[in-house]
């Protein structure tokens, strides 16, 4: 197994954290592009946004995976949880332990945040991250909606 680390992103790391967002939206078919990339590239390093990340670099410090996570209220249990937004690793690094890394990392984070939870969700159809997240975390019987606002009430 490779050594991996978990780092925030810096300016270094740009063009290959965008690499990785744009494998990641290929991979969930959802049309992006580079001004969209840009954005949520400046979202994670203005400290009045919400979007944080982490990435999973090799031995020679590539970033090999990302994770963008975000705290949320839980008003029901009036407390903080963290939202984990985006996981990828890109194909020739997966099986590195690249992704156990991302989500101990964010564990941590939670856990020095006093977060009582942190959620995600996935594909039905993404095997091979559940086989992962079963070993980490508890599947819930929630089901997630989408409302667009100019369909809703």
């Amino acid at each position: 197994m490779a050594t991996i680390d978990v780092v925030r992103p810096e300016q270094r790391h740009k063009e290959a954290w965008a690499a990785l967002y744009q494998g990641y939206a290929r991979f969930y078919r959802v049309e992006q592009t580079a001004a969209m990339r840009e954005r949520v590239w400046q979202w994670i390093h203005d400290p009045a946004q919400q979007v944080e990340c982490l990435l999973a670099v090799d031995e020679q410090g590539t970033p090999v995976g990302l994770a963008h996570f975000r705290e949320f209220a839980r008003p029901l249990a009036a407390s903080h949880g963290g939202f984990l937004d985006d996981l990828f690793v890109a194909p020739y690094a997966r099986g590195s332990g690249a992704a156990a890394a991302l989500l101990a990392a964010l564990a941590e984070e939670a856990r020095r945040r006093d977060w009582t939870v942190v959620r995600w969700i996935t594909a039905e159809d993404n095997y091979r991250a559940r086989g992962l997240y079963d070993k980490v975390a508890q599947r819930t019987s929630w089901l997630t909606y989408d409302m667009a606002p100019a369909d809703g009430g």
